[in-house]
């Protein structure tokens, strides 16, 4: 058992970044790898030959069956947009999930895939896996795999990157003082003429339900979340995922969270996360 326990904990951080990957959420991550850990300590240890492959590719196909799950649930009953959950890489909770976290913008992309074409895409272009190797932890053909991950890209389009934004210097605090002094004109001119912003209050906490897009209606949202919010006792920059984000705080809570996603210099997308569910893990 000793042994065991070391595997687990030495595994724990790898196994808990592919399921996150997967799922898009850390509560379902940390449930997907401790079940199979479950599992795998009632098989016997004796017929498994490489124990670490055996508990990834069993981490790796519960997440799909998980996320397929999510995704139907999602669909039926979530109200309005469904962002990823958030993970601070700047703060404390970093440690929850080892290894390099993909963007932000990249983990909103993947929902555009089915759990299988996410799975591919995810072994293949972030963790440098081999079709050969993907098949035998997917059951399927190598050919299978390189159809997945060619439908995967042109679904995904020239988005489909794994490189994080560049964030000029001063950006942010420049950002957030436009914003704080409702200088419309100069905030437009921060924003590319086709930007989004997403919202996900996952009905327990008001937001967009809709998607809301052009420079004119976004920099309108943003001055006017900002004069709603006018009592957050505290706005911190962070990282959300690699990529720049301002912080919402009141009485050390955080209520919102709003992560940007830069093209040459200028916001492109804004996910603003507030429900309370997937900001609880980011510490002020």
């Amino acid at each position: 058992m000793h042994n065991l326990e070391t595997l687990y904990h030495n595994l724990r951080g790898l196994l808990k970044a592919y399921a996150y990957h997967i799922c898009g959420s850390v509560d379902e991550a940390e449930d997907v790898v401790q079940n199979v850990f479950l599992k795998f300590l009632q098989t016997d240890q004796e017929k498994i030959a490489d124990p670490k492959a055996y508990l990834i590719r069993m981490v790796i196909n519960h997440a799909i069956n998980q996320k397929k799950k999510l995704n139907s649930r999602n669909r039926l009953h979530y109200p309005g947009e469904w962002l990823p959950e958030p993970v601070a890489t700047d703060r404390a909770d970093e440690k929850l999930i080892a290894g390099e976290i993909l963007s932000y913008s990249l983990m909103v992309l993947l929902e555009r895939l089915n759990a299988r074409q996410r799975a591919v895409f995810l072994l293949k272009e972030a963790f440098d896996y081999e079709h050969k190797e993907i098949s035998e932890l997917l059951g399927i053909t190598p050919d299978l795999s390189r159809q997945l991950l060619s439908r995967s890209k042109k679904i995904l389009g020239t988005g489909g990157s794994l490189m994080k934004s560049n964030i000029p210097e001063g950006f942010i605090a420049k950002y957030t003082d436009i914003i704080r002094s409702g200088r419309t004109a100069e905030l437009e001119a921060l924003l590319t003429e086709d930007i989004a912003s997403v919202s996900d209050g996952g009905g327990k906490a008001v937001a967009a339900l809709k998607p809301v897009f052009g420079k004119k209606a976004v920099a309108a949202l943003l001055t006017g979340l900002h004069k709603k919010f006018n009592t957050i006792s505290e706005i911190t920059e962070g990282k959300i995922n690699g990529e720049p984000a301002l912080l919402y705080f009141q009485d050390k809570t955080l209520i919102k969270c709003q992560v940007l996603y830069l093209v040459n210099g200028r916001i492109n997308k804004i996910y603003i996360i507030r429900n309370p569910d997937k900001l609880k893990l980011i510490k002020n």
